[in-house]
């Protein structure tokens, strides 16, 4: 029998030991590397957070900046960017910096672009870059708003919010959010208690029809009923009011604006003037001289303050004045009525009309008779009606007519006179397309419920008008409002 002799032991073990030892070496240096690694991705992981954080912080400055400096785009130096500004610890040691790209709003948009890049002195080629557009909301986040009670008929179809200060009875189909800022009122079509703030007299399905009589079910105390087939999105009431009253300030400035680097009509001493846009970023300017005569027996048998034809006589009831080139302000304002039509093409104007210093009996009104229309529906044409009192359709305007424009009366009415039987064959209209907003003092109306008017009217709301507004468009509010926030990859 052979053993192994004690110096074979001593070499085996000799080569185990080896064998363990480069393994354990092996370990040792793999777990090294991945601990170098994993510290190193740490430091990365680190330096990135914090450069994103440097690239927020440049946003929050310059959201701090407008709130001081509401129109700077330029960081107070006056100069183009992009701006650079050191970002320190709380020690006040200097770890990175942010660098501010600012792209400002386009004319009468307040919608301002902020790129924000972080980097940190760790790592100056990691960075991370931020982009946020901020706005103030216009007078135009409503497709309709009122400061009286409002009444809606069938026929009327609404795409966007519709709000009032006063009570609203709807009996048409509202897409969007109806809101009142009361909670009830006493409608003034009909006798009876007080009804909802927003309330309906259309027959709930499967009924169909309007029941004119108080509606015990849209009243308090009862339980408000969920009308999908009214109020598609809802109704909302009470809410806080719309300010009307500071759009006199607005249209004060308006005029400042036209005089300075816009067009600025001067009071016509005529009946006023007619304004008409063309597609190749002019007007045309006449002086109005005469209206068109009412038909025989063709009376104001309501009594309607202001009431009259509002059109212009066809053969001779104007004079040409002259053809401008759209201001560069993008404000024409007149001292004077006006009437207004025609087409514009990537134009942003605003029309006005008014006269100062304020007074009830002669403040000043805009007329659409004809079609009013852009050429573009994607924001790149936008155009607002800004009249002291009425926005009006006068009496031989077009059967089938289409405005696309923020309206505002703002001590009026936006709508049409009564115009009866009498006036045949001006009584009936059959529809009016409406593409903008619009803003009502008194109560609004293109129809009335004995069938005269426009059969028809669509509403449709320009959801451009909300952050890009018309140049010097009334605002709801002084404060920039974050409507988007993305990382730029």
């Amino acid at each position: 029998m052979h053993f192994p002799s004690h110096h074979n032991k001593k070499g085996f073990l000799l080569i185990s030991t080896i064998v363990y030892a480069g393994i354990g070496m092996l370990f040792v240096t793999v777990f090294i590397g991945w601990a170098g690694i994993s510290l190193k991705a740490s430091r990365v992981l680190s330096a990135r957070e914090q450069a994103m954080q440097i690239a927020e912080a440049g946003i929050d400055y310059y959201r701090w900046h407008l709130a001081h400096a509401q129109n700077d785009f330029k960081d107070g130096t006056n100069v183009s960017g992009p701006y650079v500004h050191a970002f320190k610890d709380k020690n006040g040691v200097t770890i990175g910096s942010f660098s501010l790209t600012i792209t400002p709003p386009i004319t009468g948009s307040t919608l301002v672009t902020i790129q924000s890049k972080g980097t940190v002195l760790a790592d100056t080629h990691l960075a991370r870059t931020v982009k946020t557009q901020l706005a103030i909301p216009s007078f135009a986040k409503y497709a309709v708003v009122a400061n009286a009670d409002m009444r809606f008929g069938q026929g009327t179809e609404i795409f966007g919010q519709v709000h009032s200060n006063g009570g609203i009875r709807f009996d048409g189909i509202a897409h969007n959010i109806v809101s009142s800022a009361k909670t009830s009122y006493d409608d003034p079509d009909h006798t009876g208690a007080n009804e909802f703030g927003v309330h309906t007299h259309v027959n709930a399905p499967p009924s169909s029809g309007i029941n004119d009589a108080f509606r015990p079910l849209e009243a308090p105390p009862a339980t408000v009923p969920a009308r999908t087939d009214v109020f598609i999105a809802d109704r909302q009431f009470p809410v806080p009011q719309v300010d009307f009253a500071g759009i006199t300030n607005d249209l004060s400035n308006m005029k400042s604006n036209a005089q300075a680097s816009g067009k600025y009509l001067a009071p016509s001493g005529a009946l006023g003037y007619h304004i008409i846009f063309k597609v190749n970023d002019t007007f045309d300017v006449y002086k109005v001289t005469n209206m068109q005569s009412a038909p025989n027996g063709c009376t104001n048998s309501q009594s309607q303050t202001g009431w009259g034809t509002w059109s212009i006589r066809a053969n001779n009831g104007q004079t040409f004045v002259a053809n401008y080139p759209n201001p560069t302000n993008g404000i024409i304002f007149a001292e004077d009525d006006v009437w207004v039509d025609g087409q514009i093409n990537t134009a942003r104007v605003t029309v006005a009309a008014g006269k100062f210093p304020d007074n009830v009996n002669t403040r000043k009104s805009i007329t659409v008779n004809s079609d009013l229309k852009y050429t573009n529906y994607d924001g790149q044409d936008v155009l607002a009606l800004v009249a002291q009192n009425n926005i009006n359709t006068g009496m031989a305007s077009a059967t089938t007519l289409r405005i696309d424009a923020a309206l505002i009366a703002q001590n009026g009415r936006a709508g049409r006179y009564y115009y009866g039987s009498s006036c045949s064959p001006y009584n009936t209209r059959t529809s009016i397309t409406l593409y903008g907003m619009i803003g009502t003092n008194q109560r609004y109306g293109f129809a009335y419920t004995d069938g005269t008017g426009y059969a028809t009217r669509n509403i449709n709301y320009d959801a451009n008008l909300l952050y890009g507004p018309p140049p010097s468009f009334p605002l709801t509010s002084d404060k920039y409002t974050t409507i988007l926030w993305q990382e730029v990859k």
